[in-house]
């Protein structure tokens, strides 16, 4: 039996590690002169005060969410998939080529392909080191942390070789055409009337990002395949007694991660810079290994997790606009915070809130 309830398990322990997070952040505001109370308006107004705002935050939080799926479900099988940068790398190369290679008339249909696209590189970029730790040892966490280099070498390769854009100095593909253009929340509002700003980022995949969400949640709780990849987390000697492949549940477990991670290039690569650039993918792999731990590697709570990243990254800027006497040091002192509360401090609130829970079960089941 449980020691305490999902939904605790899920929002309530992250949601008071947040809250415990943000006081410490407050006090480290307040002992440089601030008020913390400025802090927190400021990052609210510039993360929700304005439909750019909104964009921006949903743009950022659709990366961390792809991201942190993708971790999530290499972390049900105790994969510890540090490789998220290197397979969205390499997703952004994937998408690129589908959408550099056709010139499709409307994105309906450049959607799918670039999906295929990024998804396939991203998985097969996953799959080295699976087959690495399956077949012959070598631990994952090693591994994809040297594939993340390997990645943006190649990426910096093509960019200043073969798929560079021959019309600038800078190292990007040339501009995809106009059907390979996702619409942006402005455009995809504007037909019902909702004024939306033009200048947010945010568009079709953050929808896109909420159906893989879904989808994981299917995987992992209501198919065979979801059980035996949670089965091997807790116990590999009992799932190999149970006749279950070890190598197979690692390799598909990886490929599925690698996938999810390839699929943050729709967002940025497709969806907002519509070319390929260098550093499209700006630390966000290694974001969504915090945005799944607080989000208990659970969809609905990478959801969650994702959003508040998005929200403070987008209300730093407005932070550091409207205080200019706090840095944008301090706002990644915000967000270690919050890693370091729902990450290595978890058990602190842990604890007490299973205590508390048994006890009321307990006198539940007295009366």
């Amino acid at each position: 039996m449980d020691k305490m309830p999902r939904w605790a398990d899920v929002i309530l322990v992250p949601l008071i590690n947040i809250s415990l997070a943000f006081i410490a952040a407050g006090l480290v505001v307040m002992a440089i002169g601030q008020n913390p109370l400025d802090m927190m308006y400021y990052m609210v107004k510039g993360a929700l005060g304005s439909s750019s705002g909104i964009g921006y935050t949903m743009y950022y939080a659709t990366n961390f969410i792809f991201t942190g799926l993708a971790f999530a479900v290499a972390m049900h099988a105790k994969l510890f998939n540090i490789g998220g940068e290197g397979q969205a790398i390499m997703g952004g190369v994937g998408a690129a080529i589908v959408l550099l290679a056709v010139p499709w008339p409307h994105w309906t249909l450049a959607l799918p392909f670039a999906i295929l696209g990024a998804a396939a590189l991203g998985a097969a970029w996953a799959a080295i080191p699976a087959y690495l730790q399956a077949k012959r040892g070598s631990h994952i966490v090693i591994t994809t942390i040297m594939f993340n280099f390997i990645a943006a070498a190649i990426i910096g390769f093509l960019l200043n070789g073969w798929m560079k854009d021959p019309t600038t100095q800078n190292a990007e593909t040339r501009n995809f055409g106009e059907g390979a253009h996702l619409p942006t929340f402005h455009e995809m509002l504007a037909p019902f009337g909702i004024e939306f700003s033009k200048s947010a980022p945010a568009n079709f995949s953050f929808i896109l990002a909420l159906v893989c969400a879904f989808l994981v949640w299917i995987l992992i709780w209501k198919t065979r395949l979801g059980y035996q990849i949670r089965a091997f987390g807790w116990s590999p000697s009992a799932t190999a007694y149970a006749g279950i492949s070890s190598v197979r549940v690692t390799i598909i477990a990886m490929l599925i991660s690698g996938g999810l991670a390839g699929l943050l290039a729709i967002n940025v690569v497709m969806g907002e810079q519509e070319r390929l650039i260098k550093e499209f993918v700006e630390g966000a792999g290694f974001m969504g290994i915090a945005v799944a731990l607080m989000g208990r590697n659970h969809p609905f709570g990478i959801v969650l997790a994702g959003l508040l990243f998005g929200m403070l990254n987008q209300g730093g800027f407005e932070l550091l606009w409207e205080m200019p006497d706090i840095s944008r040091e301090m706002v990644l002192v915000i967000q270690a915070l919050i890693i370091i509360f729902t990450g290595a401090l978890d058990r602190m609130t842990r604890d007490p809130l299973e205590k508390l829970f048994i006890m009321m079960r307990n006198r539940r089941e007295a009366a």
